[in-house]
């Protein structure tokens, strides 16, 4: 009786369980071998801890990193197909929050798959799952470097950065409509991280269209707009006529590619030191270091 004991303390004890973004408990009888990702994002960490081959399934431009090209595709721009989920047999799934509608999440745990939903908002949370995800994919090691990587050139960011004079930003994920973030955006993170300030952060939306002349109004001293390509000329010819804006006025128009700031990766460092080179390169052409 006391060994059946033991052995059943023993297997419990052998449990994986973590909490996702939602609150959620996830629970794994050992850790997942064949791992489904729908978002480029959850693909970019499955990756960064290690765990790139027990990734059988992916969403549309999962195409970082290269090896992530070749997984097949069992999500889109349409929703979740179940049917290529199904076909990977995956001992877990990870969801993005946003990005999965509510209706396929519950499909999916109905099916009996193990789900994680992935919804970080600020860069702290990148460690978290990066955490979370080597524990339930078995690569503990992996994710305990990618962390203190990523923590300490979060580190060295937020030193050198985060108690400069405050530039406003404007930050454009989108021409037509305008539209731009709030201040609980990851990217709004990012911008606090480099000392700069976010001239739609009170909206109550995520991701708001803004008329162009809340833009004129609140006068950004920089714009900055997500985009595929580091070419600049687009946000130009969209600016120039509006020679009253403090960051037409200074040529203070950049891009940054987009992925290297939306998505919840170490990778975003990437885009965040371009940020902050860029703020930093506004407050000495306009003197206010």
């Amino acid at each position: 009786m006391v060994l059946l004991c033991l052995l059943s303390w023993a297997s419990a004890s052998a449990e994986i369980r973590v909490f996702d973004d939602s609150g959620r408990p996830v629970v794994l009888e050992r850790p997942a071998s064949r791992i489904v990702s729908l978002a480029p994002h959850i693909t970019e960490l499955l990756f960064a801890v290690g765990a790139g081959e027990a990734v059988t399934g992916v969403s549309e431009y999962s195409d970082y990193p290269v090896a992530a090209q070749s997984v097949p595709r069992v999500a889109g721009g349409s929703g979740v197909d179940l049917e290529a989920i199904l076909a990977q047999q995956p001992e877990l799934v990870i969801a993005w929050g946003s990005g999965t509608a509510p209706v396929q999440l519950q499909r999916l745990r109905q099916l009996g798959f193990p789900v994680f939903v992935s919804e970080p908002r600020v860069m702290a949370d990148i460690a978290s799952s990066l955490e979370r995800l080597g524990r339930l994919s078995g690569y503990e090691a992996g994710a305990a470097q990618a962390i203190r990587s990523f923590n300490e050139r979060h580190r060295v960011l937020r030193e050198r950065y985060a108690a400069s004079s405050p530039v406003r930003v404007f930050y454009q994920i989108w021409q037509q409509p305008l539209m731009t973030v709030n201040g609980q955006h990851l990217v709004s993170d990012v911008i606090r991280l480099c000392g700069g300030s976010n001239v739609f952060s009170d909206l109550p939306e995520l991701a708001p269209s803004v008329s162009l002349e809340s833009v004129l109004q609140r006068n950004p001293q920089v714009i900055i707009a997500g985009s595929d390509m580091a070419n600049t000329s687009a946000l130009t010819a969209q600016w120039q006529h509006w020679t009253g804006l403090s960051a037409v006025q200074g040529s203070h128009l950049y891009t940054i590619r987009r992925e290297l700031l939306v998505r919840h990766t170490p990778r975003i460092l990437d885009g965040a030191e371009q940020m902050c080179e860029i703020l930093e390169s506004v407050r000495k052409i306009q003197g206010i270091e």
